[in-house]
């Protein structure tokens, strides 16, 4: 993934090739797929997500959403879903994104950076050299249920900026993003 001057738009909790197409005659660059989830919205059976990034041409993007930890579990289930991403939304604790990498050749890696704390910046930029983009989102890691996306809550723009200038690799902005913020 290349930084560009317009940004991309990704569509995520698509649950059926209907809305695939709908969000791509609307623009979209990616599609985002939710496989299992502590929380949140949008989960979809892991066969679902398959036939829909089975139909979705290139260009555009299909964006495994993940909570494994696992790197041989991630590489696995990429493999039974075929999308071209994976979006990472916790940390690995086992195994590497060099791992993954490996193991799937040309798949692009997503690795979700929560931003909470000013921990958040040095987490993004201890990844940066590994993913191939970072995106920032509004999620807690640290609850007894983990919040891993889709809580509709912003978070500090000004440190998601204080990332953005620090690392080099594209970055995606997410949570609580709505007609009135996006531009």
């Amino acid at each position: 993934m290349e930084r560009t001057a317009n940004p991309r738009v990704k569509i995520c909790c698509i649950s059926s090739i209907e809305e695939a197409w709908i969000a791509i005659r609307c623009g979209a660059s990616a599609l985002g797929l939710v496989s299992y989830m502590p929380s949140g919205p949008g989960v979809i059976p892991e066969e679902l997500i398959a036939k829909i990034a089975a139909c979705v041409p290139p260009p555009i993007a299909t964006f495994l959403l993940t909570s494994s930890l696992d790197a041989q579990e991630i590489i696995q289930q990429v493999t039974r879903c075929g999308t071209n991403t994976v979006q990472i939304c916790d940390c690995l604790e086992s195994g590497s994104y060099q791992d993954i990498r490996d193991a799937l050749p040309g798949i692009s890696i997503v690795q979700v950076i929560h931003v909470t704390t000013e921990k958040s910046l040095d987490e993004a930029i201890s990844v940066a050299p590994y993913v191939d983009a970072i995106l920032l989102d509004s999620g807690n890691q640290s609850l007894l249920i983990k919040e891993l996306g889709g809580t509709g809550r912003l978070h500090d723009w000004n440190l998601s900026a204080k990332i953005r200038e620090q690392v080099n690799v594209p970055i995606f902005l997410a949570g609580g993003l709505k007609p009135e913020n996006v531009a």
